[in-house]
């Protein structure tokens, strides 16, 4: 087996064993409300099927989803008055803070575990976390490969957005 197979069968089995109580907060919430909070945050006002479009969940499941958000006080559901055939799904002041707060437990879960592993650890694992993402960005299942031209431009495009944020972001501190 190849060190790329090696590494593609870890990966598997980290985010299957989901180790820490964050990726199993994460996996259960990533197609549930959360999810659509978010999408509603970012998005605003939309229609159930379009929530559905941009989670990649079915209609049933988003149904269930808003009913749940909706008892929760956190989303509102109206008729839309240009098309009465349409629902729109709107986020609550509530549904907002729930995201907010969803939002700062992150980012206080992760800027203590980059300060567990230090600045040149955490500034090596973003360097490689950004190119292994701009590599995700390039490639799409069923595809060719991108040329090693593209490849290189993306990388190095990548690379100086990184170094520009990291420096930026350390100049700031």
């Amino acid at each position: 087996m190849s060190f790329a197979d090696e590494a593609f069968e870890q990966m598997k089995r980290n985010f299957r064993s989901a180790h820490s109580g964050m990726m199993k907060k994460a996996n259960r919430e990533s197609q549930g409300e959360p999810l659509i909070l978010s999408i509603l945050m970012q998005k605003g006002e939309q229609t159930p099927s379009r929530l559905a479009e941009f989670s990649g969940s079915s209609s049933a499941r988003i149904s269930a989803v808003l009913g749940t958000l909706e008892k929760k006080g956190m989303i509102t559901r109206r008729i839309d008055s240009d098309d009465r055939r349409n629902i729109l799904v709107s986020i609550t002041s509530q549904g907002k803070e729930r995201i907010e707060s969803n939002h700062r437990e992150m980012r206080d879960t992760l800027t203590w575990i980059f300060e567990q592993m230090g600045e040149q650890k955490t500034h090596d694992f973003m360097k490689l976390m950004n190119e292994f993402v701009t590599y995700m960005a390039l490639t799409h299942p069923g595809e060719p490969r991108p040329t090693k031209e593209l490849v290189q431009e993306s990388l190095r495009e990548a690379q100086d957005s990184f170094e520009k944020e990291f420096s930026a972001s350390k100049d700031e501190t």
